[in-house]
């Protein structure tokens, strides 16, 4: 008796329509009798997405542009920068690769490398290290984290060594330092001690930073609608204090005095919800005032700008010749590729 052969395959149902495929629902089966999509034993990488800014300063004439792209799922960063001015020259090309353990920085018209390191050498231990090609010299540090948080202890040395490392003590309220300087002509080395500490003093901080033998303490008063910053150096007795005043969350009012000098210096500011931003001063140094609008954040980068785009427009009145003022803008524009 004869063995039946096999049914033939069905033809596919032209009338089968794929339902869709919900947000963490399994992918469904294709149809029957279509063919399976293809697949490729070494997939392409896909084209890193290039992210252009442009950047024009009326007062310099030059245009600044950088050209960046993240690379390996953004474990990387690439990025080109050079200036052109009006002639079309470039010039300062340079070239820039960084990560989290490593970055090189590339200057072409020096045909110089300056490369950074830092990575942990254990769980509480980290190493960071500069170089500077050219120069032969380079920096390296080692950092202990201690057991209560916010203490640590760094290490760090110049290459080629001279002399003892710096010892800096790192705590909750500042930092202290031990550095070997030279001192004198006949070239003796002294230990110096540098330091900053912070620490809340009657509702404000007062801030205490002895460097090169000069200690300079301020003290920083703020609520919400004042602050009150006097500072002084000693032993010059260099007398300072700022002021600033909050009428509402658009209006704001700075003023600084040095009386050493009487030198002094004011700037309102007023901002149009998030964009827009108008402000106006005056500085008794240069004898000068001036004033600016800027259309997107001042401090932000162009991406939160609208249409990514950033613009100032600066002008400069002299007190001293009032025809001589000066109107500046610059523009900064971004592109992603």
């Amino acid at each position: 008796m004869a063995e039946p052969s096999p049914p033939s395959p069905s033809p596919p149902n032209p009338n089968y329509v794929v339902p869709p495929t919900l947000p963490g629902d399994q992918p469904l089966p294709s149809p029957p009798g279509s063919d399976p999509q293809p697949r490729f034993l070494f997939p392409f990488p896909k084209r890193p997405f290039l992210r252009v800014t442009s950047e024009y300063d009326s007062d310099s004439s030059i245009f600044l542009h950088k050209v960046s792209c993240k690379l390996f799922d953004s474990l990387a960063k690439l990025k080109l920068s050079f200036q052109n001015n009006n002639k079309g020259e470039i010039a300062e090309p340079q070239v820039a690769f960084s990560s989290k353990y490593l970055s090189i920085h590339y200057d072409v018209e020096e045909q110089n490398a300056l490369i950074r390191s830092s990575f942990d050498v254990g769980p509480r231990l980290h190493l960071r290290a500069t170089h500077d090609v050219k120069a032969k010299q380079g920096e390296v540090a080692m950092v202990a984290d201690l057991v209560e948080p916010g203490y640590a202890l760094e290490l760090s040395s110049p290459v080629p060594t001279v002399g003892l490392p710096i010892a800096t003590f790192k705590f909750p309220l500042g930092e202290i330092s031990l550095q070997e300087r030279e001192k004198g002509e006949e070239v003796k080395r002294t230990l110096s001690v540098n330091g900053i500490v912070k620490g809340q003093v009657l509702n404000g901080v007062c801030t205490a930073q002895y460097s090169e033998e000069e200690l300079k303490l301020r003290y920083t008063y703020k609520d919400e609608e004042m602050s009150f910053i006097p500072s002084i150096s000693l032993p010059s007795n260099a007398l300072s204090f700022a002021f600033k005043r909050r009428f509402d969350s658009n209006n704001k009012l700075s003023y600084w005095y040095n009386f050493d000098t009487n030198y002094w210096s004011a700037v309102y500011k007023h901002t149009y919800g998030k964009d827009y931003k108008l402000k106006a001063g005056y500085d008794s140094e240069v004898r000068l005032g001036w004033a600016s609008l800027w259309v997107g954040d001042e401090d932000g980068k162009a991406k939160m700008a609208p249409m990514k785009l950033k613009v100032q427009f600066m002008l400069q009145v002299p007190q001293d010749d009032i025809n001589s003022s000066v109107l500046m803008f610059r523009v900064k524009k971004r592109w992603d590729i």
